[in-house]
């Protein structure tokens, strides 16, 4: 697990923290920065993904 796996996962948590306060309060726009959050943190973590079975396929 490489550091843009990490960050990407935190920042998909701290997304749906940030939507899940939104919806109890009914904050629209705290809900939809939630949802950017986790939208930043899946490309993240994809890319972490990515650099992974790169670094995996040059080492077999």
């Amino acid at each position: 697990m490489n550091k843009d796996q990490v960050k990407g996962t935190a920042e998909k948590v701290k997304g749906k923290a940030n939507e899940a306060v939104g919806k109890m309060t009914g904050d629209t726009s705290q809900q939809v920065k939630g949802q950017i959050q986790q939208g930043v943190g899946e490309a993240r973590k994809q890319w972490g993904d990515a650099k992974e079975e790169v670094k995996k396929d040059n080492q077999r």
